[in-house]
Formats: structure tokens, sequence, C-alpha cells
């Protein structure tokens, strides 16, 4: 096997890529597309995005405390990919995309109705990394698509048909190759 060396980078891919909604008192809601974001904590529910200053939801989210992270569906791919190449300042997102802003239950930032899972956040602490700035945030509420439930009651997500983020492209997530603790699970005997 052959293998090359590359300077350090971040090469952890595949990645969520999710539409983050936020917005300011008496100012448009705006979406930035994040592709670093992920769960940090189960108890209390804590996730995190990291963001680059320069950007122009950079400081909505850090003057209001609070957003709104939109899981990205295989439908939503061209909206994602439009609310991550242009800017707020320049233009209205929820209007020139045609998504509907969807009022939240614990924050004021507005989720993205065509989204499967709408997770309302609010800021803990803003750790300062590098070229990004890491938005630490409690889970306050989650609001999920109801034509994902079946009839017992599980939320089927996977059936959304989810998009992740590789190296600069979007893939729709694929074939399920088992269930957590598949790989110890006892074999049922037949008799």
């Amino acid at each position: 096997m052959s293998k090359q060396y590359w300077k350090a980078g971040n090469m952890v891919y595949p990645v969520p890529a999710v539409m983050v909604s936020c917005q300011r008192d008496g100012e448009k809601p705006n979406i930035i597309t994040v592709a670093w974001c992920g769960t940090i904590c189960t108890s209390p529910a804590m996730l995190y995005i990291s963001v680059r200053p320069e950007r122009y939801s950079y400081d909505i989210i850090k003057d209001s405390k609070e957003f709104v992270v939109n899981l990205v569906t295989n439908n939503l791919v061209k909206a994602t990919d439009y609310c991550g190449v242009k800017s707020g300042r320049d233009v209205d997102k929820f209007a020139d995309t045609g998504l509907t802003p969807l009022e939240s239950k614990y924050v004021k930032a507005p989720g993205i109705d065509e989204s499967p899972v709408n997770i309302e956040c609010r800021v803990k602490k803003i750790e300062k990394l590098g070229s990004h700035h890491m938005f630490i945030a409690e889970v306050v509420g989650v609001t999920v698509d109801e034509k994902y439930m079946d009839e017992k009651g599980k939320f089927e997500l996977s059936k959304a048909g989810l998009v992740a983020y590789s190296h600069g492209e979007y893939y729709e997530l694929g074939k399920k190759k088992g269930t957590f603790g598949y790989s110890v699970r006892k074999k049922k005997r037949k008799r």
C-alpha cells in the first residue's frame, strides 16, 4: 500500500451539512451553512458550531446568543449551498431560496420549516480558536417533522435523505450498515 504525507489539516470527513438560522431583534433572519457542527454533551444536551468571525452571521449569533441548527436533506442541498456562498449582508436568504421561517418555541431565531429537524440553541460559551470560533450551545428545544414518524411513534430520520459534506462536496447518506452494538450482540438460536 502506498500513502502520501500531507501538511497538517482537518481531514475528518464526512461532516454534517447544516443550515444555521439566526436573527437579531428587529432585523431580518439569516441563514449560514455550517459543516463544522457536532454533539458535545448528552446531559445537558449541547452542541457546537464553528464560524469564521468575518462571516455576517457570526456577530448576529454573538449578539443574540442563540441560533437554530436545521438538518439538511437532499431536497435542501441547493439552498444549503446558496446559503454558504452568499452573504446575508447582501441578500435575504429566506426570500431568495424560498425557505419558510418556522417560529421557534424557546429562542427568537426562526427555524427552517422545510428541514426535518430544527434544534434550538442558546450560546453558553465562545471559544476563540483561530480561523474559526466555536459557539458552545445548550439545546433548549427540538422540532421534528411528523411525516417521519412511523405508526409506532418512532422517528425515522433515515427516510429524510440527510446530506453530509465531504471535502467540498455534498453527499446523500446511504445504506444502513448496522445498528449500535450489533458487533457484540448475541445471535438468536434457531430451533
